[in-house]
């Protein structure tokens, strides 16, 4: 691919490049490949494009990373849904004060076994 770069094709690089298109769609637009419009761009010595931080991504609450407690905190499809996440109790769902909460011993009636 034979690539002249005209002045009248460096200004619309240069309007395109500043309005924040990405290479790929610079490059249609002027009929190049990505990589053109990226070797001119460092070539002419653009400014470089300010890359923002994104957001941590929300964590789904039913993602784990090995054994954890799965009590869970708040409703589900509320943003502070969550699990308790600390560790189980072996052969339990739950860790130990959790447990206790869950499992309830029953208790001797010795009514019903007269």
């Amino acid at each position: 691919m034979d690539v002249t770069w005209t002045p009248e094709r460096v200004d619309l690089l240069t309007q395109l490049w500043d309005l924040g298109l990405p290479a790929a769609e610079i490059g249609r637009r002027l009929g190049l490949t990505k990589n053109a419009v990226i070797g001119k761009v460092h070539r002419i010595a653009l400014s470089p494009r300010v890359v923002t931080v994104l957001p941590e991504p929300k964590r789904n609450p039913f993602d784990f990373n090995g054994p954890s407690c799965l009590w869970p905190f708040g409703h589900p499809g509320e943003d502070d849904f969550h699990f308790c996440g600390a560790r189980p109790l072996a052969g339990r769902p739950y860790c130990a004060n959790h447990a206790a909460v869950a499992y309830i011993q029953p208790r001797d009636d010795k009514s019903k076994a007269a």
